[in-house]
């Protein structure tokens, strides 16, 4: 019995290695994402406006979660980044699956369509965004001019006039920049799929259609997976995008739970009532991370 105690001693060391390995990682995700969460939390928890207060002095509880369910702009504004997100994300991930065929496909100038298609992803938000209004814009923007020579409209959109027109704007802007990043995702879970399994379709005399939906779509479904859930949260907590081109308007039609969290902080200094939507938010996009994983999870092994 003696002699096994060596042995066991080495065994339980193993064991705790790799813990110790993982603990100065796991100490930087505590002090730069756990800790703010929490304190965030805590001010939820009291009413203060950081104007007159520096530090919270009024505890209320729960309250201000309760003003949130009763808050018709929060939910109008939860609304809109629900519409935004599912259009957008249903838009990129079809064009996507298409330009990554695209890309996939043998050619000589494979290199320049490759670079032409990852372009916009390429550039800033804030660029893409600016450059997009000016284009938008009903007096001297291109696209209005476009639409007019080529007879499809006799007079410029307001595109930023109505609830309708902003929010396919601002849908179509999002689509433009980031269906490159599905492309990209797409094209390499295409890059894994055996030439084999293409080539014995086409003996057995299937057609490139046929191969599409027997051969690459059921073997694309994980990397589909993972582009949807990444995509997905990323819509969910837009920001910058919609705060530059349209500003939430008209009105507040295309107001983001995001651009709302951030007016009430900076804008009303309303820290408490804006650290509650932060923390609402959070705990969105982590049952919505789970949802998805839960629900798509087996094909992801």
């Amino acid at each position: 019995m003696q002699e096994l105690k060596p042995s066991m001693n080495i065994s339980t060391g193993k064991k705790i290695i790799p813990y110790i390995l993982l603990l100065p990682s796991i100490t930087i995700i505590f002090i730069v994402a756990f800790y703010p969460i929490v304190r965030t939390f805590f001010f939820s928890l009291y009413e203060f406006n950081i104007k007159f207060e520096k530090v919270p002095t009024k505890f209320i509880g729960l309250a201000n979660y309760t003003k949130i369910l009763e808050d018709p702009r929060f939910v109008s504004s939860l609304i809109n980044t629900i519409i935004f997100v599912i259009i957008s994300v249903s838009l990129e991930l079809i064009l996507g699956i298409l330009f990554a065929l695209i890309m996939h496909k043998p050619s000589k100038v494979r290199g320049l369509i490759r670079a032409s298609i990852l372009m916009p992803w390429a550039i800033p938000t804030v660029v893409m965004a600016l450059m997009w209004r000016y284009m938008y814009n009903d007096q001297f923007g291109i696209l209005n001019h476009i639409l007019i020579k080529s007879g499809v409209v006799d007079h410029s959109i307001v595109w930023f006039g109505s609830k309708l027109s902003a929010m396919a704007a601002l849908i179509f802007s999002d689509v433009w920049k980031t269906t490159p990043f599905m492309a990209l995702m797409l094209l390499a879970g295409l890059q894994n799929i055996p030439e084999e399994l293409y080539e014995a379709a086409r003996i057995d005399g299937a057609d490139n259609i046929t191969s599409f939906f027997t051969i690459t779509l059921p073997l694309l479904v994980p990397t589909i997976i993972v582009a949807l859930l990444f995509r997905t949260l990323d819509a969910f907590k837009v920001f910058d995008l919609p705060y530059i081109l349209t500003g939430g308007g008209p009105g507040n039609s295309t107001e983001m739970i995001t651009m709302y969290t951030y007016s009430n902080i900076t804008g009303y200094l309303e820290y408490g009532y804006g650290s509650a939507l932060s923390i609402v938010i959070f705990l969105i996009i982590m049952m919505l991370s789970f949802g998805l994983i839960k629900n798509f999870g087996k094909s992801l092994k």
